[in-house]
């Protein structure tokens, strides 16, 4: 068990965001929390600018700084935008783990969804159907990622749930939710309606295998699109 007391390498400004949850509602000026904290104004300027980048916080003109629910989404897609701009083979690496991060919580993550979850996943397969079968076609890529989400949003750990929110961002910002053929889309939606089928049919083994078989696909997206 974690002790209660840490020592934690945190600036003044983070600490004072984890230790008093009232800054969810409304934080004290910069000048306040300078004289409180004894941090100089211009230092912890710098301190909410980084805050602001890890996405703890917001500030908006008319209702000041607040303290935001924490979500590891921000932090990782600061970083894997920047390793993104170095090599843009970053994004295969991120995308193995994300795949491995997946297989992994798979039988926990379903096992806690509930009857309405398993309805939502239906209507998700169905609606993308409805888009590849549609005249015209359309890509359907926001039920792709709702879809993946939506499987492991009742896990409560936020860093499985960053990361793979994480990976969607970037996967769109490499412009991969546009550079798809039919083939490829039917097949993806096959392997999606056999994972939401297994899950509704509470055959847990079997979607894990559909889903396994499904990160093959990926393998060559990714591949074709270097």
């Amino acid at each position: 068990m974690l002790r209660e007391r840490t020592t934690l390498n945190i600036s003044e400004f983070l600490n004072y965001l984890a230790t008093h949850p009232e800054a969810e509602n409304k934080l004290p000026p910069l000048a306040d929390l300078s004289r409180e904290l004894g941090v100089g104004v211009a230092a912890l300027r710098e301190q909410l600018e980084v805050a602001r980048a890890l996405g703890v916080v917001e500030v908006k003109p008319r209702t000041g700084m607040r303290r935001k629910p924490y979500s590891f989404a921000p932090a990782v897609m600061k970083s894997l935008n920047y390793a993104m701009a170095l090599n843009k083979d970053h994004f295969l690496a991120f995308a193995d783990l994300r795949q491995h991060v997946e297989l992994a919580y798979w039988h926990k993550a379903v096992k806690l969804l509930t009857p309405k979850d398993h309805d939502d996943l239906q209507a998700l397969v169905a609606r993308a159907w409805g888009k590849l079968r549609g005249a015209p076609i359309e890509i359907p890529h926001p039920e792709h990622r709702e879809l993946h989400l939506a499987i492991y949003r009742r896990l409560e750990n936020p860093f499985v749930t960053g990361l793979l929110q994480s990976y969607w961002d970037a996967y769109e910002a490499v412009g991969l939710n546009f550079f798809t053929d039919y083939d490829y889309l039917t097949q993806v939606w096959t392997y999606h309606q056999k994972m939401v089928d297994s899950i509704c049919t509470n055959d847990v083994d079997a979607g894990y295998q559909a889903l396994s078989e499904h990160t093959d696909l990926i393998h060559q997206l990714l591949s074709s699109s270097k």
